[in-house]
């Protein structure tokens, strides 16, 4: 018996309640499509709401929302980016993750799980970011990651990996979820993917993968501001002439995000990882609200593209 079908037998809440059966690789195509379908759902689920509009979205560009809220004016504080003396102590006793905050997060995982159009089985759900760190701050999110093998759920590992997007996607828009203060994001990681962190912690076996080190908490402020700084100046000239030459606007828009990605992804692969300026330069955009714009710009400029204006235009 798999150690998540453990945790369930020990540590659920037991329901007479009988659910009905999921489908798992057969229906992922259209359990995708329903994720990326608007309107309202004509059978179970949430028949009075609207499903969130997913289309034209690249999948490999949906990401986390900001760690916190920040207007487009406010100053980062380069100070939650320090090293503190212990990890969070609401989250952790010790280097131990307290047993009522791992039950909790579990349950999340569990519910996330079930509300799944395919049936799923976890290798393991992990804690990482800088709560699984010593680098947090109250711009920290609970960033728990469900580790699961994509080969049985279907051949196409590119389209389980999309409606594994679309769901957890769907999921952090419609929950605001809050643990001593900390907003509660899930990620679907393939168990074959590399995951590079200095600090990473198995909730399933209550022990780390990748117990972080305070010595090596080292973050060069100076390069992580110019590196944020070069990339808004980029956006700030973007949003200047979007509007008027929108194809224009759309190859920098899609350049920039793409340098973008590259900078985070530089940062995460080097010994740094977390710490590195990269990754630093990307929290900060993150938090001054610099990815947001970008990606209303980037939708903004789509419309303008995708409009017709002359009612005679064929």
């Amino acid at each position: 018996m798999d150690k998540w079908q453990q945790f369930l037998i020990t540590e659920k809440k037991k329901t007479k309640k009988k659910k009905p059966a999921r489908k798992s690789g057969a229906g992922l195509e259209r359990s995708l499509k329903w994720f990326l379908d608007t309107g309202p759902q004509k059978k179970g689920g949430y028949p009075k709401k609207r499903r969130p509009n997913f289309r034209g979205k690249k999948f490999n560009d949906i990401s986390a929302p900001p760690g916190a809220p920040g207007g487009l004016e406010e100053e980062v504080d380069m100070e939650t980016f320090d090293k503190q003396p212990e990890l969070e102590p609401h989250i952790f006793r010790g280097d131990v993750m307290k047993p009522k905050i791992r039950k909790r997060l579990l349950k999340i995982v569990e519910d996330f799980l079930e509300g799944l159009k395919i049936e799923v089985n976890p290798l393991d759900i992990r804690l990482t970011g800088s709560l699984a760190n010593y680098n947090w701050s109250n711009y920290s999110d609970i960033d728990l990651h469900i580790i699961v093998d994509f080969a049985p759920i279907g051949e196409n590992e590119e389209l389980v990996k999309a409606y594994f997007n679309a769901a957890r996607m769907n999921w952090n828009n419609k929950h605001d979820i809050k643990v001593h203060g900390y907003e509660v994001e899930i990620y679907v990681e393939s168990a074959h993917e590399e995951h590079v962190a200095s600090g990473l912690y198995s909730l399933t076996d209550r022990l780390w993968l990748q117990e972080p080190d305070p010595a090596q908490v080292e973050i060069d402020h100076a390069t992580a501001h110019k590196k944020s700084d070069d990339i808004l100046s980029q956006i700030n000239l973007i949003e200047r002439f979007a509007l008027q030459k929108p194809k224009s606007a759309k190859k920098s828009i899609d350049r920039l995000k793409a340098k973008i990605r590259r900078l985070r992804r530089v940062g995460l692969k080097s010994t740094q990882a977390e710490f590195s300026a990269e990754n630093v330069a990307f929290k900060i955009l993150r938090r001054d609200g610099a990815l947001d714009r970008l990606e209303d710009m980037k939708n903004n400029v789509y419309d303008i593209l995708m409009s017709m204006e002359n009612k005679n235009e064929v």
